[in-house]
């Protein structure tokens, strides 16, 4: 297959997703279309275990954390227009506490479909409150937010490790350029089991 084929339908597929995604509803904040409990939680786990054995330094830092949002699984998509959405658990001393979707929809050159992780660690509680109290949190906004990269292993420290949210993205996949969740709506949800 020729390259130009391949972009082709690379785009193609990009906008049939983004179309499909629109349509059925799947960027829309309704808890009845959300994952099932079960199945995030057993997603969140499997994240997590490769994400701490592949980044000592995302162990490290949940280890101080006061709690652990993990969305294993965010699938991005589009032409022009994208979006991306997926179901995540709030993890606090090992357990799940609550079910968050992160929503999120942008404009501009882009064409590609992909899929990828992010967790967020709340490092105090009024960074936790805040996501508890908010009607729907666009990251970017309130508590501060760090966006850690692979080698942030490096740098952690108890000092910087005080008060705010970090990130790490993780476990990209696709072909679609541009990952970004600033500016991502987090809605707590309550799925079915």
């Amino acid at each position: 297959m020729t390259t130009r084929k391949a972009v082709s339908r690379a785009l193609w597929a990009a906008a049939a997703l983004a179309s499909m995604l629109i349509s059925s509803g799947a960027l829309d904040a309704d808890p009845a279309s959300a994952a099932g409990a079960n199945e995030i939680n057993r997603e969140a786990s499997q994240a997590l275990t490769t994400l701490y054995r592949t980044t000592p330094g995302a162990k490290a830092l949940a280890d101080k954390a006061v709690a652990v949002l993990v969305f294993p699984n965010i699938v991005k998509g589009g032409f022009i227009v994208a979006g991306q959405f997926g179901d995540g658990a709030l993890r606090r001393g090992g357990k799940t506490v609550a079910y968050y979707r992160s929503l999120a929809a942008s404009y501009g050159f882009q064409a590609g479909a992909q899929a990828f992780g992010y967790v967020l660690f709340f490092m105090d509680e009024a960074s936790l409150k805040y996501l508890d109290k908010s009607d729907g949190w666009e990251l970017g906004t309130g508590p501060s937010l760090v966006v850690l990269d692979a080698g942030f292993g490096k740098n952690l420290s108890t000092t910087t490790l005080q008060k705010g949210v970090y990130a790490f993205i993780f476990d990209q996949k696709g072909l679609m350029g541009g990952i970004g969740i600033q500016g991502s709506k987090i809605t707590r949800i309550h799925p079915k089991p």
